[in-house]
């Protein structure tokens, strides 16, 4: 896109209400004047920092006239917006639609919040039922012995589950033993 046909696109965006501060507008109109290469000269600078003037109108002024140097002196506000207010910069309509060129595409932020939305004790109460799905189908599975291997399995359980969990889980493998 050229810089121009965002300045435009993102206009409104600038010039609504509380966006753009006066010290900010005053900063960026002085960056463009005394940086080089030089894009307002001392004259246009005055304008569009008197304070007689509402800033909605002087930002308003400033972007048209910026439209109408060229495409340099868009890309050079751009510049100065970027180096004074980094957040309104990222924040602009036109940088969105940089940053996602395809619709279709899925924007990886907001499906990462959509699958962790859960939280840890959904995480725990799954990993809770599939750890005891597993036991219960190697314990029922009559092809292994089941005892040895659980007694060793549930031998270190004490770190992981309390004592009394333990002993009701032996008690349980050794009645169905018996069965």
């Amino acid at each position: 896109q050229l810089y121009c046909h965002r300045l435009q696109h993102d206009m409104y965006f600038l010039t609504s209400t509380s966006r753009l501060n006066e010290q900010v507008v005053d900063k960026i109109v002085l960056q463009l004047n005394r940086v080089y290469p030089q894009i307002l000269t001392n004259e246009e600078a005055e304008k569009f920092r008197n304070p007689k003037a509402s800033l909605h109108t002087r930002l308003s002024d400033l972007l048209k006239h910026l439209q109408k140097k060229g495409d340099r002196h868009c890309q050079e506000f751009y510049r100065a917006l970027q180096i004074n207010d980094e957040q309104l910069f990222n924040d602009l309509p036109s940088r969105k639609i940089l940053k996602t060129p395809d619709p279709t595409e899925i924007d990886t932020d907001k499906e990462q919040y959509m699958l962790n939305d859960r939280g840890p004790v959904f995480f725990l109460a799954c990993f809770s039922v599939a750890a005891g799905l597993a036991l219960f189908w190697y314990c029922c599975n009559s092809e292994t012995q089941v005892i040895g291997r659980a007694r060793r399995i549930l031998g270190f359980s004490p770190i992981i589950i309390g004592r009394h969990v333990r002993n009701i889980c032996m008690l349980y493998l050794e009645d169905m033993s018996r069965n």
